[in-house]
């Protein structure tokens, strides 16, 4: 009994340094709205899966080839495992020729955390935003990419966990193609009715007529 008392009064004594824990690690691209939500997003998950989530947010420029996952062990000290690192550099080069540049990386620190989301998922969400051709800044469409990108990753990983998050953002995307898989649904259905069900029964009842 001694014993359970003790664990609350050190949950109660941790819980508001939790809740205030910082699940960005580099910011250079983020708007302060945008920094509050992905926090409150990282803290939920936190406390209902024991992931940590944190993302980087950088302008640098990395040549091209770059390893990510050597730079990724600079911020070591200031992650707690288990976690999953999410990477976001715009200006990093993808080669010299083309021009191209941009990229994302996904890091966890185990394959037991690696297996808690699709990776290409997340990818997707992070960046069909930024490659979207609309009246939003380029500013904007980083702010928005790391945002969907960051919530897609919370929301699989809470999935996996069977646990539900209430501040993590619907993915468009994913919900258009459900809409579609519906629509192909309930188009299926009438063409079997109209072409196959509807004549069968046309005919059963003129052949007892």
């Amino acid at each position: 009994m001694n014993k359970v008392k003790v664990r609350f009064a050190l949950l109660a004594l941790l819980l508001p340094f939790l809740l205030n824990a910082t699940h960005i690690l580099r910011d250079n691209l983020l708007k302060i709205q945008v920094t509050k939500l992905i926090n409150k997003m990282g803290n939920e998950l936190f406390l209902k899966t024991g992931i940590n989530e944190y993302v980087v947010a950088t302008n640098e420029s990395f040549p091209q080839g770059y390893n990510l996952v050597k730079y990724s062990k600079r911020y070591e000290a200031n992650m707690s495992k288990p976690y999953v690192m999410l990477i976001f550099a715009p200006n990093a080069i993808i080669t010299k020729e083309s021009g191209q540049r941009g990229r994302v990386a996904i890091l966890p620190s185990s394959k037991k955390v690696r297996e808690l989301y699709d990776k290409s998922d997340v990818m997707s969400a992070t960046i069909d935003v930024i490659a979207t051709e609309d009246k939003n800044t380029k500013e904007d469409k980083f702010n928005i990419g790391i945002v969907q990108g960051f919530s897609e990753l919370a929301d699989e990983i809470a999935s996996s966990k069977n646990v539900k998050l209430k501040t993590t953002i619907p993915n468009d995307t994913r919900t258009m193609i459900g809409y579609i898989k519906i629509l192909v649904y309930i188009g299926s259905l009438l063409v079997l009715w109209i072409f196959i069900l509807r004549p069968t029964i046309v005919r059963i009842k003129n052949g007892r007529k």
